[in-house]
């Protein structure tokens, strides 16, 4: 495809993209909008425009604090609105071409939040990630626990602290135990971490008792986001047995602006790592369900330059997201539009791809050097965490931005 929207090669929001978010200009008024290169697309003008008279649906859904509304019309209607702006900005004669004013420089627009966030499940789902921890804090003989092979682990979230990226996170305090055999105490965590993982929307609703087949998610999947699911290890560790984690995960977690759809990253297809044992018929699959997207995480001190200390893929996921949707489901537990599904963290073979502190410095005992401002075993005050993710097949080229977010000191 070309267009004629001037795109620098290496933007994650190439005319193969058209992600969807939530933006607002000095009048404050949120309105859905679609990136496209360094510009913000806005949907709603576009709408006025006629751009979409093939389509019914009302245009108040454009104009809104979130994607909700909009997710909600169904694919049917959100798919086509997609292509329609994909095929005016290949066209030449497209009135969008003769009305430069709906386009906006994403530098000057506030980006939000891009769903109302009911309910959040964040899973377990990187084969390398339980491997690692396991072995750190089991038995690493036995380091997977005796269900893991056999479901998508997961736990329900807190969905009212999921921020969206450029918030910054205050380190949380709670109750940790410094030692054995000593009485826990209260304090700011020490161990403040951060998870690389992705997250993907839910985008059709289901009635109670129903469940979602492997062969059906796809229809139930909106779009994907990157997200980062904040950590406090010391407070995790005396919190998580019995019931799992509670306080050392509901401090905060960020997620970036853009929704990049599921249609976008068909081209990224592939086949995920082969499951052994065999699972139960209802988590079995056909054809490929994984994504090739490459992963990155910074960490930037204050007033210094960042250091890249993760490169890791979406690639290596043992569960699928069709598993962890059937799963999540197939007890009749009910589906939202806008409910968030994360992955869990993201780890490779390779101790340069591990999604967390807690395994790139193994516990503490192997800090991380960077470029400025000493060395790492966890994130400190004034810690900028970036996260970065893309997918690149030839000259096609599909991303979703960045997910930042600053740890400020405890209130």
């Amino acid at each position: 495809m070309h267009t004629w929207i001037k795109i620098d090669q290496n933007s994650d929001f190439s005319i193969y993209n058209l992600p969807f978010g939530i933006f607002s200009e000095s009048d404050n008024v949120k309105r859905v909008g679609v990136a496209i290169g360094d510009t913000v697309l806005d949907v709603y003008a576009a709408y006025e425009l006629g751009i979409f008279k093939d389509l019914k649906f009302d245009i108040r859904v454009l104009e809104s604090d979130y994607l909700n509304d909009f997710i909600a019309l169904g694919k049917s209607t959100t798919v086509k609105v997609r292509t329609y702006i994909q095929s005016e900005l290949c066209n030449t004669n497209s009135v969008l071409k003769s009305h430069p004013s709906v386009f906006i420089k994403q530098n000057e627009v506030q980006m939000h939040l891009p769903v109302k966030v009911g309910d959040y499940t964040d899973f377990y789902s990187s084969i390398e990630h339980a491997t690692n921890i396991g072995t750190m804090f089991r038995d690493p003989d036995n380091a997977l626990l005796p269900n893991w092979k056999h479901l998508p682990v997961g736990y329900h979230g807190r969905a009212s602290s999921i921020i969206v990226s450029g918030e910054n996170v205050h380190r949380p305090k709670g109750q940790v135990v410094l030692g054995p055999n000593t009485e826990p105490i209260f304090q700011p965590s020490a161990r403040v971490d951060f998870e690389l993982e992705m997250g993907f929307i839910v985008g059709k609703s289901t009635k109670l008792g129903e469940s979602v087949s492997t062969d059906a998610a796809d229809n139930y999947i909106f779009g994907k986001v990157l997200f980062n699911d904040w950590s406090a290890r010391d407070i995790q560790k005396w919190e998580y047995v019995p019931l799992g984690p509670f306080l050392a995960k509901s401090f905060a977690s960020s997620m970036s602006p853009w929704v990049v759809t599921l249609e976008a990253l068909e081209p990224f297809k592939i086949d995920g790592p082969q499951q052994e044992p065999a699972v139960l018929p209802y988590l079995d699959f056909k054809g490929p369900k994984n994504y090739d997207i490459h992963l990155e995480v910074a960490i930037q001190p204050k007033n210094c330059i960042e250091t890249v200390v993760s490169q890791s893929n979406f690639k290596y996921m043992y569960w699928n997201m069709n598993q962890q949707l059937a799963h999540h489901t197939v007890n009749g537990c009910n589906l939202n539009v806008g409910d968030l599904m994360a992955s869990g963290t993201i780890s490779g073979k390779n101790p340069n791809s591990y999604g967390s502190m807690l395994e790139l410095s193994w516990a503490g005992s192997k800090p991380v050097e960077l470029n400025e401002g000493g060395a790492r075993k966890f994130i400190q005050d004034n810690d900028t965490v970036i996260m970065r993710g893309h997918c690149q097949k030839g000259a096609i080229r599909v991303g979703f931005g960045t997910v930042k977010s600053t740890l400020l000191k405890a209130n």
